[in-house]
């Protein structure tokens, strides 16, 4: 089979020297690439971290026949790299590991002189005038301002494109985390996101639970709870199965 994955954070610049950012390594998505490529098959990692390759033995810089590394850093980088390899290479299975950014920065504002934020009603107000705030739009962001607000816009899913605009055909693997919630919830949550995205598996967990264990599935209609050590086994054997019964199936 040939594998796609894709692995850590994404940044997502507020200037030329600031992102912002989330705290995920990529060691999951990397984990994964290295059972599938282990059982004999072709791999492409897409990660953040390439140097994380090396927990597993692996070298970024010269991983091995049937291995490739393309890092990335940005959302946009990821996007189009994505869209490239998904339009142009027959893959036959696709693990979406990586924490993609949900929110974009769309611009970074200071208050204008008179203008400030009354936190206890929400609301902005100014002294001489309507509040005004003015786009700070420097290679760096001069830091002698008292206060910086970041618009942040809502981003594209990209898992949402591999089917359609992107084509992508073959088995998909969906990652979901949250914060805070039970098992149930959990994997109702997981499994309507799935659906949504026309994933095949998918891969829940909460922030809590990340480093012990995740729900996989669905698995012969159900989800499992798996512990971490085994996930990236038990996700590459329910990944062969699925393409095994859809090529038996024509």
């Amino acid at each position: 089979m040939n594998f796609l994955v894709t692995a850590g954070n994404t940044q997502s610049p507020i200037d030329r020297v600031r992102c912002i950012t989330n705290i995920f390594s990529g060691r999951t998505g990397a984990a994964i690439a290295r059972t599938a490529w282990g059982r004999g098959h072709t791999v492409t990692l897409a990660t953040s971290h390439p140097e994380g390759l090396q927990e597993f033995g692996v070298n970024p810089k010269d991983p091995g026949e049937r291995f490739t590394v393309f890092p990335y850093r940005t959302f946009d980088d990821l996007a189009l790299l994505l869209q490239q390899q998904l339009r142009t290479v027959p893959f036959d299975a696709v693990c979406h590991a990586a924490a993609v950014s949900d929110y974009l920065p769309a611009g970074t504002f200071a208050p204008d002189p008179g203008t400030f934020f009354n936190a206890r009603l929400g609301e902005w107000e100014g002294q001489a005038g309507p509040p005004r705030l003015t786009e700070q739009k420097a290679g760096k962001i001069k830091s002698s301002e008292p206060e910086l607000w970041v618009r942040l816009m809502r981003a594209p899913k990209l898992v949402d494109r591999f089917r359609a605009p992107w084509g992508y055909g073959g088995v998909l693997v969906k990652f979901k985390l949250e914060v805070g919630i039970a098992d149930d919830e959990l994997v109702a949550l997981a499994d309507e996101s799935r659906r949504a995205s026309g994933a095949d598996l998918m891969v829940a967990n909460t922030l809590e639970s990340a480093a012990h264990w995740a729900f996989l599935g669905p698995v012969e209609d159900r989800y499992d709870r798996v512990p971490r050590r085994e996930l990236s086994d038990r996700l590459v054997l329910a990944v062969e199965a699925l393409y095994q019964e859809r090529v038996a199936n024509g």
